[in-house]
């Protein structure tokens, strides 16, 4: 039996989907930690804390080490690098919150 070429040809679309998305996602990380380091320098050298939550700050930071967790099991470095970058920011987040609250 021969091979099915619209197979072949719907792999290969998946494969670049898959990659387009895994640059989308990897990008839209790091434009969200970006946009969490103002809130970090606000808290640390502004020593403003004044409404920052510690209930939701500590709710993202549990969905980080979750999350990096399930990226290590994977072995996908997609999923486990960017968490480093976000259980940092978390952490400084409630840190500060901690400190200057």
């Amino acid at each position: 039996m021969a091979p099915d070429p619209d197979a072949s040809s719907a792999a290969t679309h998946a494969s670049h989907s898959d990659t387009r998305l895994r640059r989308l996602l990897g990008g839209m990380s790091i434009f969200t930690m970006m946009m969490t380091i103002p809130q970090v320098l606000a808290i640390w050298v502004g020593h403003q804390a004044a409404g920052v939550s510690i209930l939701s700050w500590g709710a993202y930071l549990a969905s980080a080490v979750l999350w990096f967790w399930f990226g290590m099991q994977q072995r996908d470095r997609n999923i486990y690098l960017p968490c480093v970058g976000w259980i940092t920011l978390d952490a400084a987040v409630i840190v500060g919150a901690v400190v200057y609250g």
